[in-house]
């Protein structure tokens, strides 16, 4: 299926918040050019508090993230190296020298080669983890793309491999930050990386769940959606570099206390959530999981 999605969570978003003046206060912690992703912006609208401990105050915090412990850090490996075993393929190397002796791990990539999930994609440039950054309120926007495939000046596209347990519903992958920021990075920063111009209307993400091969999720944008994204952003991003106060204030909703890592730390619980009832990325609640990255990261494709 293949929308623009439910937008009005962005609308409501836009209309209720307000750009305040950034004070020195709330950038204490943070680097004088803070690398904004996805990632640290959820991290943000999910909880504030944990934004503070993660990226202001350096709070390490060994919790487990959820439980089974080793059975969660195995369905981590397995995602990361789903992702490798991808990256690998596309780059040239025979699928059949790829094939993973981890049942899991093989079962998806037998998904993949048998799907074809690229297959009537843009073919021009296709290339997989491609890094992106543009400047927003004199920081960085960060993205990095599983795969991008591009036909200049007609068509581009975003896809995401994604292996978790349980799909999410369109209206969850809609209201994630990830479906505006990946096509708002790409519509800012492609055109100087491909030439000419890249607009909003010629962008689209694509999210290939592992176990669901055949029904991928896809989200159109536009120029509309665009405009909203970028007044959503700066808005939150101003609020961040603007807080004031000695201790954000910790999320509402109690559920997503229990993948925190600083759940004790909160008063919020000991036990961790199990990973058998989340719909989450792996490593998606971890501070510093295996999803996040850094400026060092990226390579020289940033304007």
């Amino acid at each position: 299926m293949t929308d623009k999605g439910p937008f009005d969570h962005w609308q409501r978003a836009v209309e209720a918040r307000t750009i305040p003046t950034p004070t020195p206060s709330g950038r204490e912690g943070l680097s004088p050019v803070f690398q904004f992703s996805q990632n640290s912006l959820q991290d943000y609208v999910d909880c504030q508090r944990r934004f503070q401990l993660r990226y202001v105050l350096d709070q390490r915090w060994p919790a487990a993230e959820s439980e089974p412990i080793e059975e969660h850090e195995h369905f981590v490996e397995q995602g990361s190296q789903f992702h490798l075993l991808i990256q690998r393929h596309l780059l040239g190397l025979d699928a059949e020298k790829l094939t993973p002796a981890d049942d899991l791990l093989r079962e998806w990539w037998e998904n993949y080669l048998a799907s074809d999930p690229l297959k009537g994609l843009p073919n021009t440039f296709r290339q997989p983890e491609v890094q992106l950054s543009t400047p927003m309120l004199d920081q960085r926007l960060l993205a990095r793309f599983d795969v991008l495939a591009i036909d200049p000046g007609e068509r581009a596209v975003i896809v995401d491999w994604k292996t978790t347990r349980y799909r999410p519903d369109r209206r969850t992958l809609a209201a994630r930050l990830q479906s505006r920021i990946y096509p708002f990075v790409l519509a800012e920063a492609g055109a100087f990386l491909f030439g000419g111009s890249l607009a909003p209307e010629q962008i689209s993400l694509i999210y290939w769940f592992a176990n669901e091969p055949g029904r991928p999720e896809v989200f159109a944008y536009d120029q509309a959606q665009h405009e909203h994204t970028r007044t959503y952003l700066e808005g939150l991003i101003a609020e961040i570099l603007g807080f004031d106060q000695e201790t954000w204030p910790l999320t509402d909703d109690h559920d997503l206390c229990s993948y925190c890592v600083y759940r004790s730390l909160c008063d919020r619980g000991t036990e961790a959530g199990t990973i058998r009832e989340t719909a989450a990325d792996p490593g998606e609640f971890e501070p510093g999981g295996a999803v996040d990255f850094s400026l060092d990261d990226l390579d020289e494709i940033s304007f």
